[in-house]
């Protein structure tokens, strides 16, 4: 497993392959999304947070997942016009990947060993689990799918801030 985040790369929705070194500086929110989802309404708040902050080096990246009630069922083209089209997203999106499992892929891997749930498990729990980064790559803090974006504006400023 990788010993820092920035040595983990990622597919984005287009198809490029983007190292997390390319966030270096940035604080980050990490958020496993999915289209279908009791939680999707989220996207609007994640993209209100992308908006305040990203002119202050803030990073939203979403990463769809379809392993929590086969809640994102489309292709990475259905995925990113469904965000744009219906909440306007213009924060990065990747490829859609596991976060739990065999397949995990290594930057939940990492993520998940950095911040562990509830009671020290590891696994993600539902969609739109989120984990806050500093600018030097440290999670700060994992935030259940429950947790509002509009609710992590405090957080956000402190690490901007840090």
């Amino acid at each position: 497993m990788s010993t820092s985040l920035y040595e983990i790369t990622a597919t984005r929705n287009s198809g490029e392959t983007e190292s997390m070194s390319a966030y270096q500086g940035q604080v980050l929110l990490i958020v496993n999304t999915a289209s279908e989802c009791g939680f999707t309404y989220q996207y609007e708040g994640l993209q209100s947070l992308y908006d305040t902050f990203n002119k202050q080096g803030f990073q939203v990246l979403a990463f769809p997942c379809d392993q929590f009630g086969h809640q994102e069922p489309g292709s990475d083209e259905e995925i990113a016009s469904f965000c744009t089209a219906r909440f306007g997203v213009e924060f990065p999106l990747f490829s859609k990947i596991d976060v739990n499992g065999p397949d995990t892929h290594p930057l939940y891997a990492y993520l998940k060993q950095a911040a562990p749930g509830l009671l020290g498990t590891t696994n993600i729990k539902w969609n739109f689990t989120k984990f806050l980064i500093s600018k030097s790559g440290d999670v700060i803090k994992r935030y259940g799918p429950t947790v509002k974006p509009d609710k992590l504006d405090a957080d956000i400023r402190a690490t901007l801030a840090g």
